[in-house]
């Protein structure tokens, strides 16, 4: 019976880390290449009087550039994430919908490959909310990025995963 090499034990439960519990870049070159989506989401709180202002914000239109932002890191998540694989994405999606006081940022990444695209929707709307926070940061020092989560998950095998919905945060107090 052939022996494991020391790349492809593991600890289980912990993929990115070896029998030593060394951190390491998982093996993936005999999983199956597969039509993997991932959905994340999260939250910029901030004043209702900012929220207002963001099409027309000193530094231009915040919503366009923290789409741009959420698009180009996503493509770079292997440059932020040091243990995620450099996968060629298919499409993304980040979408920008500014509430009440708040604006809510999600994402969708399409890959065709041996690995997810989890971190890569996390990482779109991570740099998306940062953009936001720095086209406003000037106007509303208050403002402040929270709920950042992955919402839904396909292909590969470990199986489907959707966030089942939960009641919105509660909002700050004025």
């Amino acid at each position: 019976m052939p022996t494991k090499s020391p790349q492809s034990r593991k600890r289980p439960g912990f993929s990115h880390l070896d029998e030593r519990g060394r951190a390491r870049l998982v093996d993936v070159s005999e999983k199956a290449v597969t039509r993997r989506v991932a959905e994340a989401s999260c939250r910029l709180l901030c004043a209702a009087e900012t929220v207002a202002r963001l099409g027309s914000l000193p530094k231009g239109d915040a919503i366009a550039v923290a789409r741009l932002a959420g698009i180009q890191a996503a493509k770079r998540t292997d440059e932020w994430i040091p243990l995620a694989h450099t996968l060629p994405l298919d499409s993304i999606e980040v979408a920008i919908t500014p509430g009440d006081d708040d604006v809510r940022i999600s994402s969708r990444v399409t890959v065709t490959a041996r690995t997810g695209a989890e971190m890569e929707a996390l990482v779109a709307c991570a740099a998306a909310a940062l953009a936001l926070y720095d086209m406003v940061k000037a106007i509303d020092r208050t403002a402040s990025v929270t709920d950042l989560r992955l919402d839904a998950k396909s292909g590969g095998e470990s199986g489907d995963f959707r966030r089942e919905r939960a009641p919105r945060a509660l909002k700050r107090k004025p």
